[in-house]
């Protein structure tokens, strides 16, 4: 199956984030010390995630009921209320949260999984603010501007809808990385009342495919 570069781009930024859950050095077995201190900082990555929770709902609603006017490119006419739909999609990804801890200052002192879920938290985040800003951008010069930036418009849409695509697969991979660091630093006996199995477990649903990601894949190709 064809994949488009942005697509492979997303997957290669996600990929790294996740090599870097298992720490420098993450050949060597972790001390005692090193292991508490991960557990810390995943401790304050799922305290992050859950503080940007309905943020993100919010945009995962006007992405998903934006995404059909779109995933097929541009349409000849673009009316009110497709050209609304993007906007509010535009408008919610620009207001996302980008917790300190996700931060790229920040997040080079996180260890364990929670680096690499602070990793992809701003993979989404800037691929979802971007994507969106420029498909809305596009809607506007495909109506207001003139023949020549409305044929690039068109042109290279495909970019910026596969960049909201990626942002929201992105996304709906943070559930299962939570789950999975928590195992692998110990689960409930290890984190105890500072994070439950039953708080993982709410926060795997709510980042989750079912969540968050956009469905179709986009068809439209670039230079279309």
């Amino acid at each position: 199956m064809r994949r488009r570069w942005a697509h492979g781009t997303a997957l290669l930024l996600a990929g790294g984030a996740a090599l870097l859950a298992g720490g420098c050095g993450s050949g060597h077995r972790p001390t005692p010390v090193g292991l508490q201190l991960q557990r810390e900082d995943l401790v304050l990555a799922a305290r992050s995630l859950s503080s940007v929770e309905p943020a993100l709902e919010r945009e995962g609603r006007a992405a998903k009921a934006a995404w059909p006017l779109i995933l097929g490119g541009l349409p000849g006419t673009l009316g009110p209320a497709m050209r609304a739909g993007v906007h509010d999609a535009a408008l919610l990804a620009a207001a996302l949260p980008l917790p300190g801890i996700f931060g790229e200052a920040r997040a080079r002192s996180l260890t364990g999984p929670a680096a690499g879920l602070a990793g992809s938290y701003e993979t989404f985040h800037n691929l979802a603010s971007r994507g969106w800003r420029l498909i809305d951008y596009s809607c506007t010069q495909a109506t207001r501007g003139t023949p020549t930036a409305a044929r690039f418009a068109r042109a290279n849409v495909a970019l910026y809808i596969e960049s909201a695509y990626d942002g929201q697969f992105v996304l709906a991979q943070l559930g299962r990385q939570l789950a999975s660091g928590y195992r692998r630093l110990g689960g409930p006996a290890a984190f105890g009342a500072g994070l439950t199995q039953a708080e993982v477990d709410r926060l795997a649903g709510v980042y989750s495919e079912a969540s968050f990601r956009l469905e179709p894949h986009a068809a439209v190709r670039l230079g279309s």
